[in-house]
């Protein structure tokens, strides 16, 4: 990712990411110079410095009667983040007890992408206890391997055991089932070719529902403690009825 880019993904305007970088390479300059640099007009470029002043990434000097403008030091920017990372943690208990009362209807949350699939499936671990889902071996195949084995590490470490109605595949049976002790997972298997799962359901966190499709790369988040409950009483009902694996 450009600098730029990186100073725009942390708050700073375009041009204010423009006029930082101009400064920051010259070390000293005046408007002109810092203009020139940034490729801004003059006069746009010093209402930027004059932002960027308060925002305590420029100061000014002079020398011998020119008004120069001096970025500061990058580990300003640092600092400045964590002072207000640190200021948002000690509210977000408030702003969750809003979050919280705020409605009744369900929220959702869209996310693309193989990393926004496995953003969803770190959510899962944010919650004590258990979780069920309804599994489907084609989440493997675009998330890997490798980084499925870490999640589950993840999962074992943190305590979080999992009920899961998985289709009977081979990959299933001969792989994921014969860890399922040391993986905290307990697994009952459907007829694939009866009840082809092509989307994975987690019901977690006791009022979440994830949704994950590979086959369109996307995944749903869903917040609703009725939607919640009526799905985890269909893997109940379907648990009761399914027979127990047989021990090897």
């Amino acid at each position: 990712m450009e600098l730029k880019d990186i100073l725009e993904q942390i708050g700073l305007t375009s041009h204010e990411a423009s006029v930082y970088l101009a400064a920051l390479e010259l070390g000293s300059g005046t408007t002109i110079q810092i203009a020139k640099k940034a490729n801004i007009k003059r006069t746009t470029c010093y209402d930027i410095l004059l932002d960027l002043k308060i925002k305590g990434l420029i100061f000014e000097s002079t020398k011998e009667k020119r008004r120069l403008f001096i970025a500061e030091d990058p580990e300003k920017l640092k600092k400045d983040l964590e002072r207000k990372e640190a200021v948002f943690l000690e509210a977000l208990p408030q702003f969750r007890s809003l979050y919280n009362i705020s409605g009744v209807k369900p929220k959702i949350r869209f996310y693309e992408g193989v990393e926004g699939i496995k953003e969803v499936y770190m959510d899962t671990l944010k919650y004590s206890g258990g979780f069920y889902a309804f599994g489907s071996e084609d989440i493997v195949k675009i998330v890997e391997q490798e980084w499925m084995n870490a999640f589950i590490k993840k999962r074992v470490k943190k305590g979080v055991s999992v009920r899961a109605i998985l289709p009977k595949t081979n990959y299933v049976r001969e792989i994921l089932r014969e860890n399922d002790q040391k993986e905290l997972r307990s697994t009952k298997l459907i007829d694939k070719n009866k009840y082809p799962f092509s989307i994975e359901i987690d019901i977690y966190g006791h009022s979440k529902i994830s949704l994950i499709s590979a086959k369109e790369n996307l995944a749903v988040i869903i917040e609703s403690s009725e939607i919640y409950n009526t799905l985890k009483l269909i893997f109940e009902a379907l648990w009761d009825h399914l027979p127990e694996i047989e021990k090897r």
